[in-house]
């Protein structure tokens, strides 16, 4: 069956207008965007790494090698298979860091700009041929379909011009393409959905050739069977190959693709949407595997049977030409075509990003204004054209000189050199920029020696000089090539390593990557003091406002607050500022800015170790430990957890005076959370905390006892306990630090409190037993005078004398009740003791004149306007203590010359007395916390905080309720009104 090249031609253009319209109606939400994000989309879209070579080329593989074509299959799907071992860390680290190719994973583990360099150039290398794989599959199909006969695509005729001239112009739609929704990050989602429905036409077209190879050729699965039975030797062809050992070879090389392949990484690993959705594929990609391999050998099988004339490699595509069914055929012309073009976009796509971020930005002093995105796209967008037109011109450079199959395996192998490397960067901390240069260096010589070479310039062998050996060069050797190369990478790649040292930010490079290991990173201390500097030295690469995008972009990721201080939370912003940045400069370029501008200090100490970074990986990795490494990470816990809540205050020390621990019962000494001050150091604390504690910690001294600090108003005392950590087990100096120091601070208010209440208590108690000793001194003088005073007035007539004794009488009556109200005030009373009446109104009498006697306070006149029947069962005693606190405070809060009003009713069964002073009245904050013992608003020496927790406990005792109104005037909000209600007599 013939077609016309230009009907075959259109048929392509339509497939890839196609395309256009899935991108474009993706990336204008036709499509809802949540669709494209789900795994199915994912695991599809992974489809694009199986190319032109997996639908055609693979067939000629399986005749060659027989069962060992299965290696490629067995070997990319092992990678997904065990992904949660062999991707998920990389992924995580690609994600993190925003590593988009293999060359960003190298630079970042090696810190070393030369190795991006070297490898974007033997990736381009390497990826060459997997791209004229690609073009020379489309031009020879598009021939294939358009003449009688096979041998004519090797004529240098008007065909093959033709030929030729559609191949270049679908590079230049798929350059078209690829620069609209590859290179606009904002358009990816689009790209991702066209390379979804490039693997479902893919996989459909190929099973739909299948099942006609298996039904249409053969009749049926008993069919095959028997022509396999009259056909031996296609049994034999499938086993013999394997014998070779060539088959553990492809395996090998087919393992690495998953990871070296710039484009299988960056759709695998770097732009995977979810954490899940990888272990999604884990099982979803393998299946696509599975499902594009069951049809190779029924194909190849079909293609025997029906004795087509055209190479192998093109069996799918002949065996339904064969069949005389045009829709057949077009389908599988698409089906290839379809696989060649997502191929195409994502190598293409992978290689630019690496070129632009890698060769090009690091060759300038990048400075950009505010427009540097659209730079970054339109630079982005000429790489792609320039890509292509070097794919197109290494195609007619090989001029179909080598099998689909050769062209797939020169690229596969040369991707194998990078797996050493690559290897190491998670499982082989040890490894260094050295050796892994010289090891990819070595590796990819013998390649290009050996293959590349001799099948660019069609060398099939070389004579050793002054012998007539001949040495074999190219693809009959690819086994061979393929064993040395390898080998020669991996003995220089560890022998270097182990024989040279690696830098101190080459280990912290690889302390960052070793995501599964208990390895202790390094803390560096930045240059930097705040986020606001990030903004300002970033403006000088960048432009202010692209400066300030990427400055709060970072912030918002790590939930940051904008003027943040702390230099843990510094050091992630630096991490996170350099993770974006690499996605978008690239991470050679992204490197140069931020060691540019946000250096760490040089400090000729040794380099702390990142506590935080440390916890927070054993938090990702703890359900993963067993055996003795889960048996400490308990026993770290258990330690950890009995430091968070012990009841004493405590916060650690790092040796630069970064905060790594702030425990439960700190917080609620200082009222400071442990997110606030988690990484930074005692100098952002705010005060009282920050002289109290980085006076302590810089001291020699290791207590500091009863240190008076003022909290929210209110007087606290601490003690300050201190001890120093040495890991070393090294004497320390007085001064020195250690390794870090543990701070403990005990809050003593309490007992400081109580220690001074009870002197004080046992000062009144003095004073009482001294008022009753003097009352009873002062008693015998006084009765002494009033007798002499009656005696004055009954002995005389004069009325001056008897006005003047009465005078005496009166005074010496006054004095009386002083010293009677002394003597009663000196005697507290009992709980246990018997009810009696008690009139209120002569004891708020009593308490005024008691209040009267302190001529040292505040001036005011009491006002008793409680009713002189008001009585109730009490204790006379402990009632005159109740009124003499209330009128006390009442007097102290009222102003000099002001009133405080007493008045009494009856209420409901409660005789209710109500004292009113004219102060400013009692806030509500301190409302609740009124009757507490011990507080006070007083100043110190003023109160105890006792009185009102006294009143209330009296009150109790006597079945009553105190109530407090403030303010007691609410038209002027001011005055505080305490009203004490007691039960009458049943």
């Amino acid at each position: 069956m013939t077609f016309e090249i230009l009907h075959i031609a259109l048929i392509g253009v339509a497939y890839i207008a196609a395309l256009f319209f899935v991108a474009f109606a993706t990336s204008k939400g036709w499509l809802p965007s949540r669709w494209v994000r789900r795994p199915l989309f994912y695991v599809l879209s992974l489809g694009v790494s199986l190319s032109a070579w997996t639908f055609y080329g693979v067939v000629d593989l399986a005749w060659q090698h027989g069962y060992g074509v299965l290696a490629y299959y067995l070997g990319t799907g092992a990678m997904f298979l065990f992904a949660p071992v062999a991707l998920e860390p990389l992924a995580r680290l690609a994600q993190r860091y925003q590593l988009t190719s293999p060359a960003d994973l190298l630079v970042f583990r090696y810190h070393s700009r030369g190795a991006g360099t070297l490898a974007t150039l033997f990736m381009l290398l390497g990826l060459l041929p997997l791209i004229a794989l690609q073009i020379q599959a489309v031009a020879e199909t598009l021939a294939l379909l358009s003449r009688d006969s096979v041998a004519a695509l090797a004529l240098p005729n008007a065909g093959l011009s033709a030929k030729n001239l559609i191949a270049f112009f679908y590079c230049v739609l798929l350059a078209v393409f690829t620069a609209l929704y590859g290179a606009n990050r904002e358009r990816r989602t689009g790209l991702v959905a066209a390379m979804a429905l490039e693997s479902t036409v893919k996989l459909l077209a190929l099973l739909a050739v299948g099942f006609y190879a298996v039904y249409g050729v053969f009749g049926g699965m008993g069919g095959l069977n028997q022509w396999l039975a009259e056909n031996s030797d296609m049994q034999q062809l499938l086993y013999s190959p394997i014998e070779q050992g060539s088959s553990h070879t492809l395996l090998l090389v087919f393992i690495a693709t998953a990871v070296a392949m710039p484009h299988i990484f960056y759709l695998s690993i770097a732009e995977r949407s979810a954490e899940k959705t990888l272990r999604i594929a884990s099982w979803g990609f393998p299946l696509f595997l599975l499902l594009m391999a069951l049809p190779i050998f029924p194909i190849m099988w079909a293609g025997f049977a029906l004795d087509v004339t055209e190479p192998v490699q093109y069996f799918a595509l002949a065996v339904p030409r064969a069949s005389g069914s045009a829709l057949l055929t077009v389908a599988a012309f698409v089906g290839g075509l379809s696989a060649a073009t997502g191929a195409l976009i994502m190598i293409i796509l992978a290689l630019s990003t690496m070129v632009m971020n890698h060769w090009l930005l690091p060759g300038t002093r990048w400075h950009s204004e505010d427009n540097m995105y659209r730079q970054l796209v339109w630079l982005r967008r000429a790489l792609v054209a320039a890509l292509f037109l070097a794919g197109f011109a290494f195609y007619l450079l090989l001029n179909n000189r080598l099998s689909l199959s050769d062209l797939a395996l020169m690229a596969f192998i040369a991707s194998l050199q990078f797996l050493p490397g690559i290897f190491a960067v998670l499982h082989w901390p040890r490894g260094n920029r050295r050796g892994f240069i010289a090891g990819m260096v070595a590796g990819m010589l013998v390649w290009g020696c050996g293959l590349l070479l001799p099948s660019v310039f069609g060398i099939s062998g070389f004579t050793l000089p002054g012998t007539e050996m001949q040495l074999p060069l190219g693809m009959t050797i690819w086994t061979q090539v393929t064993t040395l190369s390898l080998g020669v990478n991996v003995l220089l790649f560890v022998g270097l390593s182990l024989l040279t040292p690696a830098s101190n930010m080459e280990q912290y490079a690889a302390d960052l990557c070793s995501d599964d290991t208990l390895s202790q990173a390094l803390r560096l201390e930045l240059d930097v003091q705040s986020a606001a500097d990030f903004r300002l030295r970033l403006a000088e690469s960048l432009g202010g406002a692209t400066a300030n995008h990427e400055v709060n972009k970072a912030l918002r990721q790590l939930r940051l607050p904008d003027d943040e201080r702390r230099p843990y939370a510094l050091r992630q912003l630096r991490n996170r500022l350099e993770a974006n940045l690499s996605g978008l400069l690239g991470r050679v370029l992204a490197g140069q800015i931020i060691d540019r501008h946000f250096p760490f200090k040089n400090s000729d100490q040794p380099a702390n170790k990142d506590i935080h970074l440390i916890e927070s990986r054993l938090g990702r990795y703890k359900n993963q430990l067993t055996g003795l490494a889960a048996e400490l990470n308990n026993l770290r816990l258990y330690h950890r957890q009995m430091l968070e809540e012990l009841p004493l205050a405590a916060c650690s020390l790092g040796r630069d005076g970064e905060i790594l621990l702030w425990n439960y019962a700190m917080q609620d000494v200082t009222g400071i959370s442990a997110g606030e001050v988690l990484g930074a150091k005692l100098d952002y604390l705010p005060e009282p905390w920050h002289s109290l504690l980085a006076e302590f910690a810089d001291s020699d001294e290791g207590s500091r006892l009863k240190q008076q600090v003022t909290i929210d108003g209110d007087n606290h005392w601490l003690n300050l306990h201190k001890t120093r950590l040495q890991s070393s087990g090294t004497p320390l100096s007085p001064r020195d630090r250690g390794d870090g120091q543990m701070l403990l601070v005990e809050d003593i208010t309490e007992t400081q409190v109580l220690e001074q209440e009870l002197i004080h208590s046992e000062r009144l108690a003095s004073v009482g037993r001294l008022a009753a000793g003097v009352a009873h001194e002062v008693g015998n003088p006084v009765t002494g005078i009033a007798c002499l005073a009656q005696n004055l007035h009954f002995e005389s007539e004069s009325k001056d004398v008897h006005e003047t004794a009465d005078q005496i009488l009166s005074q010496t009556q006054r004095i009386s009740r002083i010293v009677q109200s002394l003597v009663n005030f000196s005697h507290s009373g009992t709980q246990e003791s018997e009810r009696a009446p008690v009139d209120l109104y002569a004891c708020v009498q009593e308490a005024v004149q008691l209040l009267s006697l302190q001529r040292d306070k505040t001036q005011v006149s009491f006002t008793n306007a409680v009713p002189q029947d008001l009585i109730v069962p009490g204790d006379n005693q402990r009632l005159i203590q109740v009124f003499i606190n209330l009128l006390s405070n009442a007097r102290d809060a009222s102003p000099d010359g002001g009133n405080v009003r007493i008045d009494g009713h009856l209420e409901a069964g409660y005789a209710c007395v109500a004292v009113t002073d004219e102060g400013p009245g009692i806030s509500p904050r301190n409302r609740e916390r009124i009757l507490e013992p011990f507080f006070t608003t007083k100043e110190p020496g003023e109160g105890t905080g006792l009185g009102l927790a006294m009143v209330y406990s009296i009150v109790e005792e006597h079945e009553g309720q105190l109530e407090l109104v403030s303010p007691a005037d609410p038209v002027a909000g001011r005055g505080a009104k305490f009203i004490v209600q007691l039960p009458l007599a049943r």
